[in-house]
Parts: structure tokens; C-alpha cells; sequence
């Protein structure tokens, strides 16, 4: 099982690759299947159409009808025949096309996927990864656009990973499906376009671990999924002011890997988390109580989050953009936090 860092991002000639996010996942999941004929996917149209969003492209072809099965629209059975096969050996990677839809389906993750292997004593494990686009951006208004992963995260028994980039949307779904547990991998849409270098050979990202997508002695900006990409465009734009941000992407938000955090925050003494998700009850709001708990005497700011206002995504392309967080609030949270401090 190989594990890379982004500086083996090359092909087999050590010349640097470029896939998009979607590509990425895509050829992710199909090298996954190579590796274990127990893994199959299941979901609403991905199979003969290749997913919404093209996600699914081809598999069809290489894999046929029995591990790549299209479904009713019923997420609820869906969720439980991936609950069920998983028990029962397989590796099912269960689609879910929009996140806002895991409402209709939260009983099979909440009490039944991640409950399991704890209610059987550990006699039974439950190797389900769920696939689910995330994210607002794309004028899909208030049903097709949220972002919940603080509702996943709140849930023991649950992994939840948050793909920043291509090569993390291949190699933390690699590792997805390779986990015993149940795991929810949220894929961003606006980010499904955009590229960087991806090594061809299979790989994983260890589940848990936070990766320093920037270094820097100013302020550390902790960023989730999308937003660390605002993040690096905000660091580029306050370097030229003479201020040096640290860029944190968790990566994993279930387990957190906080220590990365509490080591980054010692050095920079001010923090600033964001997120596309509402900012009441987000993941912002856990982030800055750990590091108060543990980092207290090192802050010389009080923890700043940015998150979404209490409000459904709009549909209107100006207020959906006014809606979500992005470089320029970013880049206003740090000057707010040299100026406190």
C-alpha cells in the first residue's frame, strides 16, 4: 500500500502530471477497484451515465453491471445495502449525488454504519465509503449546495474527509476505501475543474494526518476543503504587505489532527479558521475551543472564524457569492487579527 507526498507528484519519466479533481477521484477509484475485486459502487446513475458530475466515467466499461450497479432514487436503501454488504465483506463505495441529501438517509449512517462495529463488540466491520458532492458555488440553491460536514463529524464511529485539491481527492479516497470504517468523502463542485500534479501508481493520504500547505510566522489560517485554495490566494496577496501566512488543510476533519494545528499556532500566535459551512455550530467553533484548551498562553489573539451567515444558500449568483467565504474575507480576518494582537 503505497503512500506519496505531493513532491512525488510525477509520472513514471519524472515528468510532473496534471489531472483535475474529478479525473483524480475517478482514476483513484478505479486503481482501488483493480486492487480489491470486493470493491464495488452503487448509486443513482452511476453506472450507464457516469455520475452527475462525471465522477463515474467509464467504469462501467472496465468493470461492468455487477460492480458498477445504478439504483433507484432512495437513498435510505442505498446507504443500507452499502451498510450490509460492507458487514458482510464487501468494500461498497455508495454515492450520494448532493450532500443535502444525506438527510433523507441519516438513520442507515448515524445508527446503523457507524454504530456497528461498536454494538457487535468489534466482531463486525463496516469498510463503506460514501461519495457526496459538496458545496455551494454553482447556482444549485438551497437544496444541492451545503456543506454538513459538522453534522458527520459530531458522529463516533464516523471518518469524514474533506478533498482539497486533485491529489487529495485521489489519495484520500484511495484511502477511504482501504479503511474498515465507514467513511464519508465530501468532493467539492466547485473545485471538480481545477488541476495540479497527480502521480499515475496508486496511493494513499493517511486519514487523520493535516498537511502545512504553506508555511509561513504571521498568522495560521486553518482552512477547510475549498477554502484552503482562498486561503493560498490570500497568503499570496498579504506576502506582498510583508505578512506571512501559515496555511493548515486538515485534510481529514474526522479524526482531527489537532496536534499540527496546536505546533502551527505556537509558532504564529494567532488563528484564523474558515469554512464554507454556516459558521453557527461549524467546525470553526471546535477548532478554536481545542486550541484555547491547549494552546491558551501562545495566542495573542483570541481565535477569529469565518464561516457562512445563518442562512440558507441563495440561489442568485450575487448573493450565493456574497454568501460564501473567500480570499478577500480571509485576507481581512488576518489584517483584523495583527491589529488585535
Amino acid at each position: 500500500m503505497t503512500t506519496l507526498t505531493e513532491a512525488q507528484a510525477v509520472g513514471p519519466n519524472n515528468t510532473a502530471r496534471k489531472l483535475t479533481y474529478v479525473k483524480a477521484f475517478n482514476e483513484g477509484l478505479a486503481q482501488a477497484m483493480r486492487e480489491d475485486e470486493n470493491v464495488f459502487v452503487a448509486g443513482e446513475d452511476v453506472a450507464g451515465y457516469g455520475g452527475v458530475f462525471r465522477m463515474f466515467d467509464n467504469l462501467l466499461d472496465e468493470f461492468g453491471p455487477r460492480r458498477m450497479i445504478d439504483t433507484p432514487i432512495s437513498e435510505a436503501a442505498l446507504v443500507g445495502l452499502g451498510v450490509g454488504a460492507a458487514a458482510r465483506g464487501l468494500r461498497p463505495v455508495v454515492d450520494l449525488m448532493f450532500m443535502d441529501f444525506i438527510g433523507v438517509c441519516l438513520d442507515q449512517i448515524v445508527n446503523q454504519a457507524a454504530k456497528m462495529k461498536y454494538m457487535f463488540g468489534g466482531s463486525v466491520s463496516v469498510p463503506l465509503t460514501i461519495t457526496t458532492a459538496s458545496g455551494a458555488g454553482l447556482g444549485a440553491a438551497a437544496q444541492h449546495s451545503q456543506s454538513l460536514e459538522a453534522w458527520l463529524a459530531h458522529v463516533p464511529g464516523l471518518k469524514v474527509v474533506m478533498p482539497s485539491d486533485a491529489y487529495t481527492a485521489k489519495g484520500l479516497t484511495v484511502s477511504a476505501i482501504r479503511d474498515d470504517n465507514p467513511v464519508v468523502v465530501m468532493l467539492n463542485k466547485v473545485l471538480l475543474g481545477s488541476t495540479c500534479e497527480v502521480p499515475e501508481e496508486i496511493y494513499g493520504i493517511p486519514l487523520g494526518q493535516a498537511h502545512t500547505a504553506r508555511q509561513g510566522s504571521d498568522v495560521t489560517v486553518i482552512a477547510l476543503g475549498r477554502m484552503v485554495g482562498e486561503a493560498l490566494a490570500a497568503a499570496d496577496e498579504l506576502a506582498a504587505e510583508g505578512v506571512e501566512i501559515e496555511v493548515i488543510d486538515p485534510r481529514t476533519v474526522q479524526p482531527l489532527d489537532t496536534e499540527t494545528m496546536f505546533a502551527s499556532v505556537r509558532r504564529t500566535n494567532r488563528v484564523l479558521v474558515v469554512h464554507e459551512a454556516v459558521t453557527f455550530g461549524g467546525l470553526g467553533a471546535e477548532i478554536a475551543a481545542q486550541i484555547q484548551d491547549a494552546a491558551f498562553d501562545h495566542l495573542d489573539a483570541p481565535v477569529l472564524r469565518i464561516g457562512a451567515p445563518f442562512s440558507p444558500v441563495p440561489f442568485s449568483p450575487v448573493l450565493e457569492k456574497a454568501y460564501v467565504p473567500d480570499r478577500a474575507r480571509i485576507t481581512q480576518g488576518c489584517r483584523r487579527l495583527l491589529e488585535r494582537s
